[in-house]
């Protein structure tokens, strides 16, 4: 694309900003447009109680790309990220407790099983050869089906690349990845272990934002998803973001402007502007006029389609398609400020534990039937909690002495579909969100001095993760790569000309990575 061609990015999210980036790096002339009074998407930190800031939506960093976070320079930018001191704490109902973190996971896991003990290292092995398969392909737009000619055989060039990829691996990681594709979490894990807490400590991220039980097939990649990122170069490890989320997209902002970049704040998009089948611009709400050689969003499939394009100019299979995409993953979000720190039955002393992610669903069977519990009635009346104090690694998100406290928690449904809406149960679900807390940690309640709720209708509301997806999209196998988010349209681009995609609802799928944005730049650039 020729230097100096106008781009209009459509929302202000992590990929947003990667994607404005790297356009303006190359020479465009870039303007994001965001619909919030703040850039960042779901990635930001904002103040929920007088006196406590914390990471609203997004709430732990392991996903974003190491390469996107030299080119834009992010610690240039003042971002920090600190690795958690225990990457998860399973407290149980009997007062036993797990702890998995470097250098004491075999010992913690050996007082369930010594036999699962023993089989740490290979499944640890096993599972990283194939997340190294992953890491090769979140960077690569993938092959896109198109009718023959040169463009077919440059996606079967590009096919046959990934091709040697996997043929690289031997028998067992093929059949490895086979499993992890198809499989579910729970008979992926039930092959490997025999003791419960190791497998729902693991078994968790197969559940993480898939409204599925862990014995739903394919709920094994959402496993997978979640293990091929890395904190300072240390691979599977997870951290904290010093400021919150908001200092990773606010430190995108800067690489931004530094290269260019023009951002609007509180500019909502009305409509795309298309004419003669090319996307030639945007409308705000307020009626203004953005002309643009590329129009990029950065929103979820079918809020783009569903909301701002006209449907007279998309084929009618591919509307169709976007329709049935899923999404809704069933998320219940809260942020609590907190008087002071709890103390759990299992593990009453402070310690690198309350660092970690702490998951409180002891099995999988668990799992299971908050899953089925949500399906039948609206939300699990047992339902999954994990619960982050990121205060206990970043003092300045709380007053001294004080803490914050984000509870990632499931299931929930995405909708009702007997009349009830969310605006009615929001306040009687967070209070069993937080018994659910203090059942672990007694007088957790008594600890809370405010909190923030958000059901799936207010992430839809506030972020546009509809149904509360925080993946824009269910990773399924018939939803990725190039599949994601329409066979045929794995490749950024769209049925409209000069209309692209660079948010979570395309390859490598959801998470704040970075990767869609970068690799949408990239599609951009080579167009002719």
């Amino acid at each position: 694309m020729a230097k100096g061609s106008k781009v209009v990015i459509i929302g202000g999210g992590h990929n947003g900003l990667t994607c404005a980036f790297y356009l303006a790096r190359a020479g465009c002339a870039v303007t994001v447009l965001e619909r919030r009074d703040v850039v960042g998407g779901a990635a930001v930190t904002e103040e929920f109680h007088p006196g406590f800031r914390n990471s609203v939506a997004s709430y732990t960093v392991s996903l974003l790309n190491p390469r996107i976070i030299r080119d834009l320079d992010l610690a240039g930018h003042g971002l920090r990220i600190v690795e958690r001191r225990a990457a998860n704490f399973l407290p149980l109902d009997d007062g036993r407790s797990l702890v998995l973190g470097e250098g004491r996971t075999h010992a913690e896991v050996a007082q369930f099983s010594p036999a699962d003990a023993d089989r740490l290292d290979a499944y640890g092995e096993r599972l990283e050869r194939i997340a190294d398969v992953l890491r090769d392909v979140v960077l690569q737009t993938p092959p896109n089906m198109v009718e023959g000619g040169l463009a077919a055989l440059g996606e079967l060039l590009k096919g046959a690349a990934l091709g040697g990829r996997l043929a690289k691996l031997d028998v067992t990681a093929r059949r490895d990845l086979l499993a992890l594709f198809s499989q579910s979490a729970g008979d992926w894990l039930d092959g490997w272990f025999e003791s419960d807490p190791i497998k729902a400590a693991y078994g968790f991220d197969g559940v993480v934002g898939n409204y599925a039980s862990p014995y739903t097939p394919g709920s094994a990649y959402v496993l997978l998803h979640h293990v091929f990122g890395e904190v300072n170069g240390k691979r599977g490890a997870w951290g904290h973001a010093i400021g919150g989320m908001g200092a990773i997209t606010q430190a995108m902002a800067k690489a931004c402007l530094a290269a260019g970049v023009d951002i609007r704040v509180a500019s909502p998009v009305r409509e795309v502007l298309v004419r003669d089948g090319r996307a030639v611009g945007v409308k705000t709400e307020d009626g203004e006029t953005h002309a643009a050689d590329v129009v990029v969003s950065n929103l979820n499939p079918k809020l783009l389609f569903g909301s701002l394009v006209d449907p007279a100019h998309l084929p009618g299979d591919f509307r169709e398609r976007i329709t049935r995409f899923k999404v809704g993953s069933g998320t219940f979000r809260m942020n609590v400020a907190l008087s002071g720190l709890p103390r759990f039955t299992s593990r009453p002393d402070a310690g690198d534990h309350m660092t970690a992610g702490i998951i409180m669903a002891p099995s999988l069977a668990y799992m299971d039937r908050a899953y089925m519990d949500a399906r039948a009635f609206g939300w699990s009346r047992a339902p999954i909690v994990e619960m982050l104090i990121p205060s206990t690694l970043d003092d300045t998100l709380a007053p001294p002495g004080q803490h914050v406290a984000s509870l990632f928690c499931q299931h929930v449904t995405p909708a009702f579909a007997d009349g009830r809406t969310w605006d009615q149960c929001r306040e009687e679900v967070a209070d069993l969100m937080i018994a659910t807390v203090d059942r672990y940690a007694p007088g957790f309640k008594d600890l809370v001095i405010g909190r923030q709720v958000l059901s799936p209708l207010d992430l839809e509301r506030t972020f546009g993760l509809i149904g509360g997806d925080i993946f824009h999209g269910a990773l399924s196998l018939d939803q990725l790569f190039s599949a994601r988010p329409v066979l045929g349209h794995g490749d950024y681009r769209t049925p409209i000309r000069g209309l692209f995609q660079c948010g979570s609802g395309t390859h490598p799928g959801g998470g704040v990575t970075g990767a869609p944005g970068h690799n949408a730049a990239r599609e951009i650039l080579r167009r002719v």
